[in-house]
């Protein structure tokens, strides 16, 4: 991107540090923070004394709005979007939101339906349903 252009996100307007940078969900961020609580656990008695309230909050944070629990479907819910060759803030709003109609889709990540991409709404549909019925059968 050059440094003329105003930076757009709906559009894929954004610099290449971002569009290269791998994001994690919010149920990725729970998966290793609940690990690094766990070895904190077995590392003392009272894990409350090495833990920052910064870590505390986060990992609250990170599990009440992580849509996924299960390490193995939140392993699938990656593997599903990275199908579709979206960008890495893409994968992640999309996993993080769970949008149930093409719609709010496209509402929360307009750029999935921006010029020169693959995606139609059967597509977006198919990715979203796929998304739903792990949620459903987890």
């Amino acid at each position: 991107m050059s440094g003329e252009e105003e930076e757009n996100a709906a559009e894929l307007k954004i610099p290449d540090e971002f569009l290269k940078a791998k994001c994690l969900m919010n149920c990725e961020v729970a998966l290793i923070l609940e690990h690094k609580y766990e070895q904190l656990q077995q590392m003392s008695d009272d894990p409350m004394n090495q833990m920052s309230q910064v870590f505390e909050k986060s990992l609250q944070y990170v599990k009440r709005f992580s849509r996924y629990k299960n390490p193995d479907a939140v392993r699938q819910v990656r593997e599903i979007l990275s199908r579709y060759q979206l960008a890495e803030f893409e994968l992640c709003v999309l996993g993080n939101l769970c949008p149930e109609t093409v719609e709010e889709g496209i509402a929360m990540v307009p750029s999935i339906k921006t010029r020169g991409r693959t995606h139609d709404d059967e597509a977006i549909e198919k990715m979203l349903n796929d998304l739903s019925l792990i949620k459903k059968f987890e």
